[in-house]
């Protein structure tokens, strides 16, 4: 018997404080949602957001990162053994091998601040402000082998004013992020 009938088993990759876990936990929790949060792990045992999995009843792993070949074949297990339908990213700071994406063969989706195929990888704020781009962003999008390099699913762009400094920006644009990110996966979900 199915103990979430209809719903997709999801499980979440974090770092650090989870603030696109709080808005895909609260998204979860809607009746007539697709999808059910069944597990959270982390790279970072100390992560605030494994606190607030706990809070809200969701079975937590902090799987120490001792090598990236440790914390992978540790999660897969976990992964298996709970029957994931959907690896979701947030936050999460470590690169997955190209052998993880094979193994755990379920898809795997990932939230990213900066408008893709623009700035992938880390600092993208700095970019866009040095850049004097008019506009920053999110994108979520499936991941892949490439880095910040899969299918687009879902993207929202804002504008980036004079004022705006790196700090300011980030803020701006993890509110997209917690908006768009439940958005995707529900987008994604609809179309398998």
């Amino acid at each position: 018997m199915e103990k979430y009938p209809g719903k997709k088993k999801i499980a979440i990759f974090i770092s650090g404080r989870g603030s696109n876990l709080k808005s895909l936990i609260k998204s979860s929790k809607r009746k007539n949602s697709l999808f059910k949060i069944i597990l959270v792990i982390s790279n970072n045992l100390d992560a605030p957001g494994l606190k607030y999995a706990t809070k809200s009843k969701i079975k937590k792993f902090g799987i120490r990162y001792k090598s990236r070949s440790y914390f992978e074949s540790q999660s897969i297990k976990i992964l298996k053994r709970y029957k994931i339908d959907l690896l979701c990213l947030a936050g999460f700071m470590k690169i997955l091998s190209g052998s993880f994406i094979k193994k755990f063969s379920k898809p795997i989706l990932n939230i990213h601040p900066s408008l893709l195929p623009k700035y992938k990888g880390l600092n993208t704020h700095l970019r866009a402000i040095k850049n004097k781009d008019k506009f920053a962003g999110a994108s979520v999008h499936k991941v892949n082998q490439r880095l910040d390099s899969g299918k687009i699913i879902l993207q929202k762009k804002i504008k980036i004013l004079k004022k705006d400094n790196i700090k300011s920006l980030k803020r701006k644009v993890l509110v997209i992020e917690h908006e768009i990110y439940p958005k995707a996966i529900v987008k994604f979900l609809t179309n398998l």
